[in-house]
């Protein structure tokens, strides 16, 4: 089990730093670059090339069952989520077999709309990120890691990847 954070614009890599090594979990952090590394040995930081969805498609091939994905990104987490992987955005919702048709729709639907409304700016971004939404995500994220952790004590040794 490790956590793979789509590293790009993600608000929380220090707190899941923080949580990861009070758990001793790998943290893989994916970008086009220009992020600081980590002293962490914990941590790792995987650089892709520049273009669109890159560090999602890498995402998308390297989590594996009961990992967990921290993205802001709703395909990518759709995807994650298809291999068995747990999602998480940053402000603490959970992705989840449950949620992630509704927000696809929505997201595609919102889409359609921008696109349709040659007078719309394109803009808006959503509501600022504060703290609620960083104790929300730590409250959240230390549920994932119990959940899976479970999840894989339960599994059969030969299913185990």
């Amino acid at each position: 089990m490790k956590i793979l954070v789509d590293g790009d614009a993600c608000p929380v890599k220090a707190e899941v730093e923080q949580v990861a090594t009070r758990h001793k979990l790998r943290v893989v952090i994916v970008s086009n670059g220009g992020l600081r590394p980590s002293r962490n040995p914990l941590v790792q930081m995987v650089t892709v090339d520049e273009g669109p969805d890159v560090a999602d498609q890498w995402i998308a091939q390297n989590c594996v069952a009961e990992d967990i994905v921290i993205t802001s990104d709703i395909v990518l987490a759709s995807r994650c989520l298809e291999g068995g992987a747990r999602a998480l955005r940053p402000d603490g919702e959970p992705f989840t077999a449950a949620n992630i048709g509704s927000q696809l729709a929505m997201r595609d639907l919102m889409a359609d709309l921008r696109a349709s409304s040659p007078l719309s700016s394109g803009g808006g971004g959503g509501r600022p990120f504060g703290k609620s939404d960083r104790s929300r995500f730590l409250d959240r994220l230390e549920r994932e890691i119990r959940a899976a952790r479970s999840a894989l004590d339960q599994r059969p040794r030969s299913q185990e990847s």
